[in-house]
């Protein structure tokens, strides 16, 4: 535990150094929040809808941090970590490697939580947010969402073989996920064939799943989303611990 302390700490002042997460995981989402509000401010979702399209998009945009994080964040570290062979260092410490990683998931989850908190409280204070679900059942399903996008973001740093591909990669996934998914533009005004064609990316279950949470939308709601999400994940994991590369 103490091996672990002391990597995160270090890791958390190399990531703040960098400045990339805090822009693209809490400058970015709260930008885009504030820029959705003065947009639509109090406007209802559609006609007779009892809540607004602030409390629509809250879901959406709290997964750019996730989708930073897991998928474009995760897959950089731990490549550009195996080519500088520091997972097969740990391999041959007392500490094992496993540890790095675990520590480089703790800090994404973090970058996570803290832009969930910033945009919900912006949202509270600027725009009259008002969350209809369960708080427990939203903060559940945010865990989902998470598990299944940073699933995603190991896989893809396992298997490429420097950070240079697995940043093209990650770019590959991540660009067409942040714009099509509804986390920036809003899936609600997309063409159908669009929304269609987007349905099939993770990130956009995963809005969804978030969005019914917020919502307190029925069960029946978040089945399809839940299962999306958990076979995302389930499916990512096992490729991973069959094919991850140490070195």
């Amino acid at each position: 535990m103490k091996a672990f302390r002391t990597i995160l700490r270090t890791e958390c002042k190399l990531s703040l150094r960098g400045m990339d997460m805090f822009i693209f995981a809490i400058f970015m989402p709260v930008t885009i929040f504030i820029l959705l509000g003065i947009i639509y401010k109090d406007k209802p979702a559609f006609d007779g809808a009892g809540y607004t399209f602030m409390d629509q998009s809250f879901g959406a945009v709290s997964t750019i941090a996730i989708c930073a994080g897991g998928v474009m964040g995760l897959p950089l570290v731990v490549s550009d970590y195996r080519k500088k062979h520091i997972l097969k260092r740990f391999q041959v410490t007392p500490a094992s490697p496993i540890l790095i990683l675990a520590v480089q998931l703790t800090i994404y989850a973090m970058y996570s939580f803290a832009s969930l908190i910033m945009v919900y409280s912006v949202g509270v204070v600027f725009f009259g947010l008002h969350l209809k679900g369960s708080l427990l059942i939203y903060l559940a399903a945010h865990l989902l969402v998470m598990m299944s996008m940073f699933s995603i973001g190991l896989l893809v740093g396992g298997i490429t073989p420097d950070a240079k591909t697995a940043g093209a990669a990650a770019s590959i996934l991540y660009f067409p996920m942040i714009i099509f998914s509804g986390a920036t533009l809003p899936y609600e005004i997309m063409p159908t064939v669009l929304q269609k064609f987007s349905d099939f990316m993770p990130l956009t279950q995963g809005i969804k799943l978030l969005k019914a949470a917020a919502l307190g939308s029925p069960s029946k709601d978040l089945f399809l989303p839940v299962l999306f999400m958990s076979a995302t994940a389930f499916l990512c994991i096992a490729l991973t611990l069959r094919f991850f590369r140490w070195e």
